[in-house]
C-alpha cells in the first residue's frame, strides 16, 4: 500500500503496518488509521503518521527511556478494547507524544497524560487519557543539567 505524506513523500508499506484507532487522537477523532515510521536509525523518536491525512504526524517516543518509573493504568483500556490477556509477550507498546518547539529542540516535552497504547496483535491503538494523574502534558525530556553539560 502507498500512502502520501507531506514529510516523507510517498511511503510504501504493508497493510499489516497500519494501526486502527477506533477513537482517533484527541482533537483528531476522525483520523482512524496511523502507521509508525522510523525517524532515523537508532533514534528514540518515531513518527506517528496518519494514513488518512498526509499532513498529520506526531513525534512519539517510548516514555520509559526518559522516565523509567512511568506508570499507566491500562486495566480499563484492556476491558474496553477487549484486549484482555494481550498484555503479555510484548504485544502492547506504549508511546508518548513529543512536542519539539521550532528552533529549540532542547525545550522538547512529552505529554505524559495522554499516552498511546498499541496492541501489536490486533493492530489497534488507543490514546489513554489519564485524569487525576500525577503527570503533566509538558514533561521536559532534556534537563537543564544535560543542556549545561553539552555546552
Amino acid at each position: 500500500m502507498k500512502i502520501k505524506t507531506t514529510r516523507f513523500g510517498t511511503v510504501t508499506l504493508g497493510e499489516e503496518k497500519i494501526l486502527n484507532m477506533p477513537f482517533g487522537m484527541l482533537g483528531f477523532q476522525d483520523k482512524k488509521r496511523f502507521v509508525i515510521l522510523q525517524n532515523k536509525e537508532n533514534s528514540p523518536f518515531f513518527w506517528y503518521q496518519s494514513v488518512d491525512d498526509p499532513s498529520l504526524a506526531f513525534v512519539i517516543t517510548n516514555p520509559f527511556l526518559f522516565m523509567p518509573d512511568y506508570e499507566v493504568d491500562i486495566e480499563n483500556v484492556l476491558i474496553e478494547m477487549s484486549w484482555n490477556g494481550n498484555s503479555k509477550n510484548n504485544i502492547l507498546e506504549l508511546y508518548v507524544v513529543v512536542n519539539i518547539p521550532k528552533g529549540a529542540p532542547e525545550k522538547m516535552t512529552a505529554n505524559l497524560i495522554g499516552p498511546i497504547l498499541v496492541n501489536n496483535k490486533t493492530r489497534q491503538a488507543v490514546q489513554v487519557v489519564m485524569s487525576n494523574s500525577p503527570y503533566i502534558h509538558n514533561f521536559p525530556l532534556i534537563t537543564q543539567d544535560e543542556i549545561e553539560s553539552e555546552s
